[in-house]
């Protein structure tokens, strides 16, 4: 059961992946447009740098649960390596408790300022006005997504050998 659940969240975060491909392709034709604009006509997209702006931001949120189940977020595994396989082991579950964790402080907080954003009625004001809670609804909603493979790392380690994961290992 649990496996299947794994699976479904792997596709789940594959597709959010390449919902942050297509926003990195936006990102591209933003500035490209941008700079063309500039050039040929003297006039930039006003908005491009604010649009730049939120697709840098969503596209890294995109991005965040894949990695992390690929084993390719950001991780220091020099001192995993250096430890006898059994220490290293229950290391590994200490870090995935403390991003359950912390992943779950980011969500309540995070959720409480969406929950504000949307009873004040606040607006961001710069070149585009939109509701500020349409920016700041994917920040709690992947950070769930990351606690939840928090997780799913956590059962795959239950089963795996008595050793450091071998995922992503580092160059030394």
């Amino acid at each position: 059961m649990i496996n299947r659940l794994s699976e479904g969240f792997g596709r789940l975060s594959f597709a959010l992946m390449l919902l942050g491909c297509a926003f990195l392709l936006a990102l591209l034709l933003v500035i490209c447009g941008d700079v063309f604009t500039r050039n040929v006509f003297g006039t930039g997209l006003k908005w491009g740098n604010e649009v730049s702006e939120y697709l840098l931001y969503l596209m890294t949120l995109c991005a965040a649960p894949w990695l992390l189940r690929r084993g390719q977020h950001i991780r220091v595994d020099i001192l995993l390596r250096a430890l006898p396989g059994q220490l290293a082991w229950l290391l590994e579950w200490v870090v995935d408790l403390i991003g359950v964790a912390s992943s779950l402080v980011l969500v309540y907080y995070g959720g409480a300022t969406v929950m504000d954003a949307v009873r004040n009625h606040a607006t961001t004001m710069k070149t585009l006005v939109m509701p500020e809670w349409w920016l700041l609804w994917p920040f709690p909603a992947v950070f769930l997504m990351l606690a939840i493979e928090f997780a799913f790392r956590m059962a795959r380690l239950v089963d795996a050998p008595r050793a450091p994961r071998d995922e992503a290992v580092s160059a030394a």
